[in-house]
């Protein structure tokens, strides 16, 4: 086992995914918490399919992918969080709508961009080849961020999370820190697009901290317990996907999800036995009671 890690550390390659999954792990274990707890998974999962546009248009142009995806992140976050505001009636829809057509546009354009498009495929289902060092510090910077806002606006964020009809009686401004968050869910699908991809972000954002709800109920508590998680997951996953020549991005997510349906089992089993202990106990203090 010593000989193997020491193999996959003395690759660039394999440093480089581990400390972004490091970064990642952090970025998604908080933000995935206010995603699940907010009930707006359909959103980071609009915003993740909507940043391929960004992809391609940025690879047409010649730039930067990562930046373009930044771009359009953004604009179909603030989008998509107005929409969610607005029109709450028909935002399902109007997502669903943004959702395709940010990926029909990344379709187009790289179709249209000439020359050998195999790596654009990493942005979608990920791939530990494709971080490089410069994509590490753009993604630490955008984690610290990310990780600044929640810590400074954290007792608001929980606020809104619980009850955000009394947070809005109490002048929070709901609608200015739900855009935010909003933002923020798209900043953390850039970062998280090189190891597990786009298509497959909104797992990583919803798995470890749904895993973490079910024994967790304090919002710092999921956000601690998600992080580490995903750290786990990722770390995992990473190796796995190394010892067996498989994509890693699939793999993390898969071991996610297994990790899940134990817990969630695991969960029902307890709650069944806690409740048979209960019912017992009730039916003991009857017969002592007559």
């Amino acid at each position: 086992m010593i000989d193997f890690l020491r193999e996959v550390l003395s690759y660039e390659f394999m440093r480089n995914a581990l400390l972004d999954g490091v970064i990642v792990s952090a970025a998604c274990g908080v933000v995935g918490t206010l995603v699940v707890l907010n009930r707006i998974v359909f959103i980071s999962g609009g915003i993740a399919h909507a940043a391929y546009g960004g992809v391609g248009i940025a690879y047409f142009l010649g730039l930067n992918p990562v930046w373009g995806a930044v771009g359009f992140s953004l604009l179909s976050s603030l989008a998509m969080g107005y929409v969610h505001r607005k029109e709450k009636a028909r935002a399902d829809t109007i997502i669903g709508v943004m959702w395709a057509l940010g990926m029909a546009l990344g379709i187009i354009f790289v179709s249209l961009s000439p020359g050998y498009k195999a790596d654009l495929m990493s942005y979608l289902f990920g791939s530990i080849l494709a971080v490089s060092t410069g994509d590490l510090w753009l993604m630490a910077v955008i984690a610290l961020v990310v990780l600044a806002f929640v810590l400074v606006f954290y007792r608001l964020l929980l606020a809104i999370s619980f009850d955000e009809t009394f947070s809005t009686v109490r002048n929070v401004p709901v609608g200015l820190l739900s855009m935010a968050m909003i933002v923020l869910i798209g900043l953390t699908v850039v970062i998280s697009m090189r190891v597990v991809g786009l298509i497959l972000v909104i797992a990583l954002l919803t798995i470890p901290p749904a895993i973490a709800n079910l024994y967790v109920r304090e919002m710092r508590g999921i956000m601690v317990l998600s992080t580490g998680l995903s750290l786990l997951f990722m770390i995992a996953g990473l190796l796995v996907s190394y010892a067996l020549n498989l994509p890693s991005g699939a793999v993390i997510i898969l071991l996610a999800g297994l990790a899940y349906a134990l817990a969630a089992i695991s969960k029902g089993i307890f709650d069944k036995r806690r409740q048979i202990r209960e019912t017992t106990a009730q039916k003991n203090d009857l017969e002592l009671i007559r």
